[in-house]
C-alpha cells in the first residue's frame, strides 16, 4: 500500500519527533512546548489553517483535498499531555522533568497525527476537508470538552470525528474496535461522616465514625453485587480511607473516604450515585452521625457510532489484515465528549509486549507508528475519496 510505504520512509522522522515529546513531557493544559511544537510542524507542513489556544492549550490544523466539492469534514484527534509519573525505563530519552513522564503513549499519538498530516498535505488526495486536532488535557482535565465548548465542531464544520489509542499487549500494528459503548464513565466521589470523636477506652460515649466508614466501604460493594442487573457493568471502588485523628487511643471526630465508580450507561451511573447516598446516609442515621456525599460527574461513556466504526474496521482491515473485536474498557478516555457531538470511532493499535499503560515502565513502541499514521491518512482518503 502507498501510504505505509511512504510512513515506511518517515519513520525515523517521526520517531525523532515523538522520543523529543517523550523527553519532555507537559502534564494536563501545561503543553505549551509541545503545543508550539506541533503548531510549527503544521505550519512547515503547509496546512491551510493553523489555530491554537483552542481548549486552551489545544491545536487545530486545516487540510483541504485537492478538491472540496464533497463538502466532507473529517476530523483526527491525538492527545498530548502526559502523566505525574516517576520515569523508570532508563531509556536514553527518558523524561528530563521530574515526576512527569509519558506513561500512556500520548507522544506517540502526537507524533503519529503530525506524521498523517504531513503526508496529506503532501499529496491532499481527497475530495473534502480534514482538521487534524491536537488535544491537551486529557489524563483527568477534560480536555476534549474545552475544545468542544470552545466551538470546534461548529467552528470548522465537522461533521464526525476518529480517534486512537496504543494498547500493549497486542501485537505491533495491529487494531482492535467495538461499536456501541466502550471506555467507561469515571466518576468520583467524597464522602465525609461525622460523629462524636472520644476516648477509645470509652466508645459508649462516642458516635464512632471508623465504624461507619468501614461498613460504607463494605456497603458499597453491594450496589454491584445486589443493585446493579448481573449482565451490566459497574465497578465501585473506595480508594482512600482518612480518619481525623491518628491516634491510637483517640475514636475520631470524622472519616473521609474517597473513590471512583465506572459505568457504562446512563442509567448505571444514576444508579449508582443515587446508591451510594442512600447507603451512606442510612448508615449515618443508624449509627447517630451525619454524611457529606460529593459525587463529582467526570468522562462520560465513551459510544463509537455503529456506522463509523464499521468503516474504521475495513480501513483497519486494508492497512494491517486484520482487526478484532475489542473487549469493554472500564477505564475512561475524554475523546468521549467528541463522540457526544459527532459521529466517529475510536480504534486501538497494537503496542506489542510492553508494560501496560501509566506504568512507569511503559515506553510507546514506534514500529506501531507506520500502521498507525496509514490507518489516520486512509480515513481521510477512503471516507472522502478523490473526485
Amino acid at each position: 500500500m502507498p501510504v505505509k510505504n511512504r510512513f515506511a520512509e518517515l519513520q525515523d522522522e517521526i520517531t525523532a519527533w515523538r522520543r523529543d515529546l517523550h523527553e519532555n513531557p507537559e502534564i494536563l493544559f501545561e503543553t505549551h512546548r509541545t503545543s508550539a511544537i506541533v503548531a510549527e510542524k503544521l505550519e512547515a507542513f503547509g496546512c491551510d489553517e493553523v489555530v491554537t489556544g483552542i481548549g486552551r492549550t489545544g491545536v487545530v490544523g486545516v487540510i483541504k483535498g485537492k478538491t472540496t466539492g464533497s463538502g466532507k469534514v473529517i476530523g483526527l484527534r491525538a492527545d498530548m499531555d502526559a502523566l505525574p509519573i516517576h520515569e523508570q525505563t532508563g531509556l536514553d530519552y527518558a523524561s528530563k522533568t521530574d515526576g512527569a513522564m509519558h506513561a500512556c503513549g500520548h507522544d506517540g499519538h502526537t507524533a503519529m497525527l503530525l506524521g498523517a498530516a504531513k503526508y496529506l498535505s503532501e499529496t491532499r488526495n481527497f475530495d473534502g476537508t480534514v482538521v487534524v486536532i491536537f488535544q491537551p488535557a486529557e489524563e483527568g482535565g477534560g480536555g476534549g470538552k474545552e475544545m468542544c465548548d470552545d466551538g470546534m465542531m461548529e467552528r470548522w464544520g465537522i461533521q464526525e470525528v476518529y480517534g486512537m489509542h496504543n494498547w500493549p499487549g497486542k501485537p505491533v500494528g495491529s487494531f482492535a474496535i467495538r461499536s456501541g459503548p466502550f471506555f467507561a464513565a469515571t466518576d468520583q466521589f467524597d464522602i465525609h461522616f461525622e460523629g462524636k470523636g472520644g476516648h477509645a477506652a470509652k466508645p459508649h460515649e462516642t458516635i464512632d465514625t471508623t465504624v461507619m466508614g468501614a461498613q460504607a466501604v463494605t456497603a458499597l460493594q453491594t450496589i454491584a453485587s445486589r443493585n446493579a442487573d448481573p449482565i451490566d457493568q459497574v465497578v465501585v471502588s473506595v480508594t482512600s480511607f482518612e480518619t481525623s485523628s491518628k491516634a491510637f487511643n483517640v475514636i475520631p471526630q470524622k472519616v473521609h473516604l474517597k473513590g471512583t465508580v465506572r459505568t457504562l450507561s446512563p442509567e448505571m451511573r444514576d444508579l449508582a450515585e443515587e446508591r451510594i447516598n442512600a447507603i451512606c446516609n442510612g448508615i449515618a442515621a443508624t449509627f447517630g452521625g451525619t454524611v457529606e456525599v460529593v459525587y463529582h460527574r467526570g468522562y462520560p461513556v465513551m459510544v463509537n457510532s455503529d456506522e463509523q466504526t464499521d468503516f474504521a474496521v475495513d480501513v483497519a482491515k486494508a492497512v494491517s489484515g486484520d482487526c478484532e473485536e475489542a473487549p469493554l474498557v472500564m477505564g475512561g478516555e475524554d475523546f468521549a465528549f467528541m463522540l457526544e457531538e459527532r459521529p466517529g470511532a475510536y480504534i486501538l493499535v497494537g503496542n506489542g509486549d510492553t508494560a501496560m499503560v501509566h506504568h512507569p515502565e511503559y515506553n510507546f513502541n514506534d514500529e506501531a507508528i507506520p500502521a498507525g499514521c496509514s490507518w489516520w491518512a486512509e480515513i481521510v482518503e477512503q471516507r472522502m475519496p478523490a473526485a
